[in-house]
């Protein structure tokens, strides 16, 4: 197959890696080079400020990367999907001309039912793009829900474009007016009439949303922002497979249940607000995997004057003063020390910027025990399998020639095949400890779309999305993850696909504890940090700080997802926080 695209990028920003002279003091230091690290230092460094990215695995992008698992099999190996990457981000970093291209979904969905043939019509349900087709699909189970489909995506659709202000912009920081003294008064005033403006700012966005859903419709908003997402969804609809499909995004990464758990709702709302190329809805299948976000953000990083360097990993962030100091700057792990003069930004997890590359008691004893309550549960494994052939389903066999149908082009939901069973998988996996004895599996095969990936004709990659599994029961047990990834395949080739099981080549299995050690995700959390009420807007990460991206140690900030407005490759977090950063800068 030849060099991919993405690997001459990647090549090409390694070289220039590795030709950048080493500087000791740069204007802001950005840890992490996941794709929020990389939004941000490319905002910054646009603007002039001398910026450099210190990533501590070998290549950038965090969750977002493309590697190989086995010699000709490339893989997403974390995130697998793009979607909710804000189009302000796309436009202003000029990605596409940085090397991002993608395959728009179509269709969005697949939920084939166990053990049913391609003589049953009612073995499979197909979503797409097209709403005529999707009632068609829908009537096969319901007539009812057939005709209420278009007004739930309406209804849904106003509340998603209210959310996306909110997320386009920081928090309204609570915090505005307990800046620390200044001896200097007309210092002092004008820091509080800067503090004051940027609360003005920060409700503008607020008004808005509230235009965009009107006035009448708030309380449908609040229930829609704090309620489980099945009484949502039972609200509008009837049958199964509908109800387990939609429900799918509700707890797609989170410990929760669709049908009792709080705040669920929001997290469909999440999933369902994403947009590209002006179409709303859609989602994509990045060619080259998702390392070719990142590929391109750091590209345009770079473009802009920031340096990257990988297998640099922070030990500490060096604070100058006692309690809630001012940071100063980075120790290694090489024991190199790192300053800055302007700004230090941290794209890792809460837990490991305050409690982890931070001094004991350098915070302020409220913030840090509110730290150490943030809930990082999770209860996802991402399994990534080498395939020698495409799955074959029982509902919708392959055709003769072995090419792909639009049915492997999308998302395909396995397992738990009703909202009842995702509730009754959930319930099992916290009340025994291990994982779900039937999981609710969400399947890919970006190879049917992105040949780059794989090296011979007749071979595939799939990616599975796993839940309910554990953290604590993978927790010094890596050998039950080989027996768990048996048994999920298993699954798959009796219930789903006969000969899946036959036709896995190599098995790549992350489970939370995976997740944590390889990629920094603390609880091997996706969002660092769960989306849950108590840790949205201008509680996340905690309320016990200054809102949004400022934490209590100046010159420090916060610019992952574990801040406003949380996690998936969205990067708004990355784009408020240097937004954020720059206008303070500039007053």
């Amino acid at each position: 197959m030849g060099v991919t695209p993405l690997a001459k990028n990647a090549a090409s920003i390694a070289r220039r890696f590795a030709t950048q002279a080493a500087r000791t003091e740069y204007d802001c230091i950005v840890i992490g080079g996941g794709h929020n690290g990389l939004i941000t230092a490319a905002y910054i460094a646009k603007s002039g400020l001398r910026t450099v990215v210190l990533e501590r695995r070998h290549t950038v992008g965090g969750a977002a990367v493309t590697e190989e698992i086995h010699p000709g099999f490339r893989v997403s190996r974390c995130s697998y999907l793009l979607s909710l990457l804000r189009p302000s981000i796309i436009k202003e970093l000029e990605l596409y001309k940085h090397g991002l291209k993608f395959h728009k979904r179509n269709p969005s969905s697949f939920t084939p039912l166990p053990d049913r043939g391609p003589s049953d019509p009612q073995g499979y349900l197909l979503m797409g793009n097209d709403i005529r087709e999707n009632q068609a699909e829908i009537a096969k189970f319901s007539k009812r829900d057939a005709e209420r489909f278009p007004e739930y995506e309406h209804w849904l659709d106003r509340f998603s474009r209210a959310i996306e202000l909110i997320i386009d912009s920081p928090p309204l920081d609570v915090h505005w007016n307990k800046s620390k003294s200044s001896p200097d008064f007309a210092k002092a005033l004008a820091s509080r009439l800067s503090k004051a403006k940027g609360r003005v700012e920060a409700i503008l966005p607020l008004a808005r949303a509230l235009g965009t859903i009107g006035p009448t419709k708030v309380p449908e908003f609040f229930e829609l922002m704090t309620a489980p997402a099945g009484k949502i969804l039972s609200r509008w609809f009837d049958s199964e497979p509908l109800l387990s499909t939609l429900a799918t995004d509700a707890v797609i990464g989170a410990w929760a249940s669709p049908k009792t758990t709080p705040g669920t709702a929001y997290v469909l709302l999440h999933h369902v607000m994403g947009e590209l190329d002006g179409s709303r809805g859609a989602w994509g299948i990045v060619y080259g995997g998702m390392g070719a976000i990142s590929q391109s953000i750091a590209s345009a990083a770079i473009a802009a004057g920031a340096e990257i360097r990988t297998s640099s990993s922070v030990k500490e962030i060096l604070v100058d003063g006692a309690k809630d100091g001012k940071a100063i700057g980075v120790r290694l792990a090489s024991g190199e020390e790192i300053r800055a003069t302007k700004g230090v930004f941290s794209n890792a997890t809460p837990k490991v910027t305050f409690l982890d590359l931070i001094a004991s008691g350098t915070l302020p004893d409220k913030f840090e025990s509110a730290v150490r309550s943030v809930s990082y549960e999770s209860g996802t494994t991402k399994i990534n399998l080498a395939l020698s052939s495409l799955p074959n389903f029982k509902c919708l066999p392959n055709r003769a020639d072995g090419n792909p149908h639009p049915h492997h082009q999308t998302t395909i939901h396995l397992g738990a095949s009703s909202m009842e069973e995702i509730d009754q998988a959930y319930n099992e996996a916290v009340l025994s400890g291990a994982p779900s004895e039937n999981p609710m599996i969400e399947m890919t095969i970006p190879s049917s779309v992105d040949r780059s990936i794989v090296n011979k004709d007749s071979t595939h990659v799939a990616t599975l999305f796993i839940q309910y599994t554990p953290y604590k029961y993978f927790v010094d047990h890596p050998e039950r993850k080989t027996a768990f990834a048996k048994k999920v395949i298993e699954i798959i080739d009796r219930r789903y696909a006969p000969g899946f099981a036959a036709s896995v080549i190599h098995a790549d299995i992350l489970t939370p504890p995976d997740l944590e050690e390889e990629f920094g995700l603390t609880g091997g959390n996706i969002f660092h940090g769960a989306l849950s009420v108590d840790q949205l807007y201008f509680a996340r990460p905690t309320a016990q700080a200054p809102s949004g991206y400022s934490t209590p140690i100046d010159n420090l900030y916060l610019c992952g997802s574990g801040a406003h407005p949380g996690g998936g490759v969205m990067g708004a977090a990355g784009r408020n926080c240097a937004l954020y950063f720059l206008r303070n800068l500039s007053q």
